[in-house]
């Protein structure tokens, strides 16, 4: 019998995890971003002395991912003259069994904040001159669950402070709410901003936090010239807001709907078009888990203060929220695949599910909206103008009035 149930336990257990690659790094004047073929399990970082560098140690990495020596142009890094001055970068090994990627520059940096994005398949690092007073900073550490920071589990040279990802501020002032009090809410969320640049086409310049900000903006405005619904916006500026922070706004405002808007790129071939993510059944089984396990419950789903509620009931009312709400999403998506098919260039599998964080409020329906990929010429052409923005705006607008009659019919 032991025979037995070791030969299940070992089944179940499966292959062992594939290391991840990377498949290029870009070094602008405010961040270094890092992407991978899939998704790596922690990163830290830290600043090196004689000569000034900056040290990213990445666990779950393959070895052997970068030329031998200092590479300014190799396996699809766009380093060598930078706006940081020339910088070179190579490989060596880090502590713990970590890959570790130095970065040396021509003008001294620090890194001063970080990230993952894309399911932890890419690392986004902002950078300070370490001349500004506060660039000094020490070691940090991120987590890919639960995107948190903490310290490095071992001392390293020049740490002077500790930088934390900033939590979601409680404080966190909320978007102006434009139309009839008494319509439902549509919040629109414009992916990245701040340091954070998201994709940047290699032919035109064209920013993906720009890009996502003036998309919101003409969906915004097409939604409140029907009259139907309230709107508000995440941002509506270039600040840079924590992936939770993007939700819980719309949660604290207690949005009916929430769109985040995003650009895709690709580093080679042609791939185009529209696509939009729900979220998959197992990033909700997680995160009902999460919540169902918070240490002290204090939410209030759909309505339901938990903190009241015994642990089991609270389980099953999350547990319902959750495949409500995902079924909600899936409507709404299938809704703009329909109503925008003749508006937008769209994939053939326009509909996907993944564990993207901005999609886990447990009671509100989300969708991520990927509008088109600025690696594709015609597609950032078309997200560049304003024809194309209308087009984008008038599917969303179609689907949601669609979607809150539904609602209201079911009622």
């Amino acid at each position: 019998m032991l025979a037995a149930i070791g030969m299940m336990v070992a089944a179940m257990a499966g292959p062992p995890a594939r290391a991840a690659t990377v498949t290029g790094i870009a070094v602008g004047p405010r961040a270094i971003t890092i992407r991978f073929d899939d998704a790596v399990a922690a990163a830290s970082s830290a600043s090196l002395s004689g000569p000034d560098r900056i040290a990213v140690d990445v666990t779950g990495l393959d070895r052997g991912v970068l030329p031998a020596g200092e590479a300014d142009a190799a396996h699809g890094l766009s380093v060598g003259r930078t706006a940081v001055g020339e910088t070179a970068v190579r490989e060596t090994a880090g502590p713990d069994g970590a890959t570790r990627l130095v970065f040396r520059f021509g003008r001294a940096q620090a890194v001063t904040a970080g990230r993952f994005e894309e399911g932890g398949r890419t690392l986004v690092l902002a950078l300070r001159p370490r001349g500004d007073a506060a660039a000094d900073v020490a070691p940090m550490r991120l987590d890919f669950f639960p995107f948190s920071f903490g310290n490095h589990p071992r001392p390293l040279p020049r740490a002077r402070a500790f930088a934390p990802v900033p939590a979601v501020a409680t404080s966190l002032g909320l978007p102006r709410i434009q139309g009839d009090a008494s319509r439902p809410l549509v919040v629109i969320d414009p992916g990245h901003g701040g340091f954070d640049p998201g994709a940047i086409s290699a032919e035109t310049g064209l920013r993906e936090k720009d890009m996502t900000l003036k998309i919101a903006r003409a969906i915004r405005d097409e939604l409140l010239r029907s009259g139907r619904v309230r709107v508000a916006l995440t941002r509506d500026d270039d600040r840079y807001l924590v992936l939770r922070e993007r939700f819980g706004i719309a949660r604290r405002l207690h949005a009916d709907l929430f769109i985040s808007i995003h650009c895709d790129s690709v580093s080679a071939g042609e791939a185009s078009g529209a696509s939009v993510y729900t979220l998959s059944e197992v990033a909700s089984d997680k995160e009902a888990a999460r919540l169902a396990l918070r240490e002290n419950k204090a939410d209030t789903i759909s309505g339901v203060d938990l903190g009241a509620a015994p642990a089991d009931v609270s389980s099953i009312l999350i547990d319902l929220t959750q495949r409500e709400t995902m079924n909600n999403s899936a409507d709404f998506a299938r809704l703009l695949g329909r109503e925008g098919h003749d508006l937008v260039p769209m994939k053939p599998n326009f509909h996907r599910m993944a564990s993207l964080m901005v999609l886990k409020a447990p009671d509100m329906p989300s969708i991520l909206f990927e509008t088109g990929y600025l690696s594709n010429p015609r597609d950032a052409a078309f997200l560049d103008s304003g024809e194309g923005r209308e087009r984008i705006a008038q599917s969303i607008r179609r689907a949601v009035d669609v979607h809150f009659a539904r609602r209201i019919a079911m009622r």
